[in-house]
């Protein structure tokens, strides 16, 4: 199971974009509100329903773990103790995590980026303590990616099916959505 945590605040498109490609890529996706409400609205004012809260989820299971940007969706989701451990502990089993816009600060202000190459929202690369921040559009390093903002939606998208999937699912979901006619 693959987890998009949705905190007040969360970028629209950076999370119902990779959403909806790694539905069509075959994955099972679970949103996931930090708050004890299932509704949770987007930075733009636009309401997302969760599939579960936190504090109910069991993640054994994940595969993955996704933090979109957006703010104060960023700050929030920094401000989550359980998360920061369930982050803490997934690093430390090699879980795949990915963080897109101001959300790789979560990651990097807890340590998690140390000797990793990163990126992020620009202005925000001052809290990636210990990343070697290299201003791409997706970066990934090891069992974590970044991604820069809105615009890498896609691409992020791309990345996280590369990683979980392999270069032909990409190819293939890619196909559906008539990429190939841009």
């Amino acid at each position: 199971m693959v987890y998009i945590f949705l905190a007040e605040g969360f970028e629209a498109i950076e999370t119902i974009t990779p959403l909806d490609m790694m539905i069509r890529a075959g994955l099972e996706v679970n949103t996931i509100s930090i708050s004890d409400e299932f509704l949770v609205k987007s930075s733009q004012g636009i309401p997302v329903q969760a599939d579960d809260l936190f504090e109910n989820t069991d993640f054994s299971d994940a595969q993955m773990l996704i933090l979109p940007g957006g703010q104060p969706g960023s700050t929030n989701l920094a401000k989550h103790k359980e998360l920061a451990a369930l982050l803490r502990e997934a690093m430390e089993k090699n879980l795949p995590v990915a963080a897109i816009c101001a959300a790789p600060t979560v990651l990097g202000k807890m340590g998690l980026l140390k000797g990793r190459k990163a990126t992020c929202y620009p202005g925000c690369e001052g809290d990636l303590k210990g990343a070697e921040y290299t201003g791409s559009f997706v970066e990934k390093d090891g069992n974590v990616i970044t991604a820069c903002g809105p615009a890498a939606a896609v691409e992020f998208a791309k990345a996280i099916i590369r990683q979980l999937c392999g270069d032909q699912v990409v190819e293939s979901v890619c196909e559906q959505m008539q990429f190939s006619r841009a």
